[in-house]
């Protein structure tokens, strides 16, 4: 979720293609997306965003009563992946006239596993020598984590969720993503390679839609938990951020339908990061609300995913406008980029290391500091160095 956060400058400016010579597209659809390339540099106010999400996520796990539909945060971090890795690889086929997938799932591993697996390790190890109940069945969670596999096991798990996961549950959202960008990849370049821009548009509108339905073929109460965690059930959110970028890289700067895109992406801004505050207030997502509980694990997933990339089309695309420099301001965009995910992935063992200690007055500010700590440790101490690792020049797709 958090961890295309410090990645979008770093694979923006090519360094696995540095040095290499840029040829021309070989497929008509690489000429169909002009500013890919212009439009693969970071974004201050997704950053920004991904603060504000990443935070909504501590406050859920800490105090869910507050905040009942706070892992709405979740799918915004899914459209967001969906965008920044859809925007990167078009620059790369823009650049090169292909895709170097081997370096691209390289960097992906520099980036997200080391972290994961320090966490995975920390878990591991105060399961085994420790007698703190939060960390129960740390053991065979941390390899199912490891393997990006802790979706497909909860999404087995019948009645309420069990502790298999411990202090490693919140996992699952990593799992969905990364068998996402296994996928995407090579579906991407096949469209890419084979038909036309305007085609790969509408093949990706189409596969937005599959998804609900088929979450509307499976619904069933029995169902959520398959459907909440199922890469193939939530697809569309990751599909509709990939969209926006799609959509953006396909129109020239001096197109009228950007400026029209642009006029209403701002006005638009607000009201969607409003309903989402709505959500995160009043919605209760993974407790049983009724009728309202169906409508929200059938369409409500691609509705949300619609939200999230309204707002994330008008940071975009209005970087003078006043959510986008709130957003932009160096605190939120720094914490943003070089500190979400490892705020992401210890503030859930950080939480279940404070109840086991019998912590109850003032969990969340100390879960907060706790969480940002272990941050900037692991961003320091683990993440940083394997980014700055020298990379292998790419090869031809």
């Amino acid at each position: 979720m958090a961890q295309e956060a410090g990645s979008a400058t770093a694979e923006a400016s090519g360094p696995d293609t540095a040095g290499a010579k840029p040829r021309r597209s070989r497929g008509p659809a690489g000429r169909g997306f002009p500013s890919a390339v212009a439009r693969s540099g970071r974004v201050d106010g997704l950053d920004g965003l991904r603060t504000v999400a990443v935070a909504l996520v501590i406050a859920y796990h800490v105090a869910p009563d507050l905040l009942p539909g706070g892992s709405v945060a979740v799918d915004v971090f899914f459209t967001l992946s969906g965008f920044v890795i859809t925007r990167l690889l078009l620059a790369e086929y823009a650049r090169t006239g292909g895709l170097a997938l081997l370096p691209f799932y390289r960097r992906r591993w520099l980036r997200l596993v080391p972290a994961l697996l320090a966490v995975c390790a920390v878990c591991a190890a105060l399961s085994v020598t420790t007698p703190l109940w939060g960390f129960d069945n740390s053991l065979p969670a941390a390899g199912l984590s490891a393997l990006f596999l802790v979706n497909l096991v909860r999404a087995a798990e019948p009645g309420p969720y069990g502790d298999l996961m411990g202090p490693l549950a919140h996992t699952w959202s990593l799992g969905v993503e990364e068998q996402f960008y296994l996928l995407w990849p090579l579906v991407l370049l096949g469209l890419l390679r084979y038909v036309r821009a305007r085609t790969v548009l509408l093949c990706t509108v189409a596969l937005c839609a599959l998804p609900v339905l088929w979450r509307c073929a499976l619904w069933h109460p029995d169902a959520a938990h398959r459907i909440y965690n199922g890469t193939d059930t939530r697809a569309d959110q990751l599909l509709a951020g990939a969209l926006v970028a799609l959509v953006l890289a396909r129109l020239r700067a001096d197109d009228p339908r950007l400026a029209v895109l642009r006029a209403w992406a701002g006005r638009l801004a607000w009201p969607a990061l409003g309903l989402l505050a709505l959500a995160a207030w009043r919605m209760p997502v993974t407790a049983d609300a009724g009728p309202w509980t169906a409508g929200w694990y059938t369409v409500g997933f691609l509705l949300v995913a619609a939200v999230s990339a309204t707002l994330v089309a008008a940071l975009e695309l209005c970087p003078a406008g006043t959510l986008s420099r709130l957003l932009s301001l160096a605190p939120l965009s720094w914490v943003g980029r070089n500190l979400s995910y490892g705020l992401y992935l210890w503030h859930y063992p950080v939480v279940r290391l404070l109840a086991s200690l019998g912590m109850r007055d003032g969990l969340l500010p100390a879960t907060a500091v706790l969480s940002v700590l272990l941050a900037l440790l692991s961003y320091h101490l683990v993440e940083a160095p394997f980014l700055r690792r020298p990379r292998r020049p790419a090869s031809p797709a």
